[in-house]
């Protein structure tokens, strides 16, 4: 089965960053959509950043000018570079990418199991 693995979280004072990646594993036919989405408890989870495999990006207003995301389709890795962050950015952060195993087959949200980032003095 297809896998994301995330690494990079951790506590950071504000103003701070922290890189966030995540790689794909498993047999994957095509990649279309990667990205991050956070959550705190008693909220939803939300995007932070999306990337196309074509490059084109989505950025959360929130976070916008602060993160960056990329990817390499060859290495099925995508990244998130998190410059100035602040306390409110605390979250479990999640990678999420959209696959098909199969050219065939019907696109399917693949997610990863999440890693804490602490954002606080």
């Amino acid at each position: 089965q297809v896998q994301l693995v995330e690494s990079g979280g951790g506590l950071v004072q504000p103003g701070g960053s922290l890189r966030l990646s995540c790689t794909a594993s498993g047999s994957i036919y095509v990649i279309n959509v990667m990205g991050w989405y956070r959550q705190t408890p008693g909220k939803q989870r939300e995007l932070v950043a999306s990337i196309t495999r074509y490059g084109d990006t989505v950025y959360a207003d929130s976070v916008a000018g602060r993160f960056t995301i990329s990817r390499d389709n060859a290495e099925r890795t995508v990244s998130l570079q998190m410059n100035n962050l602040k306390p409110e950015d605390t979250a479990v952060y999640y990678c999420n990418a959209d696959v098909k195993r199969v050219p065939y087959q019907a696109l399917y949200d693949v997610w990863g199991q999440g890693t804490q980032v602490t954002v606080s003095s």
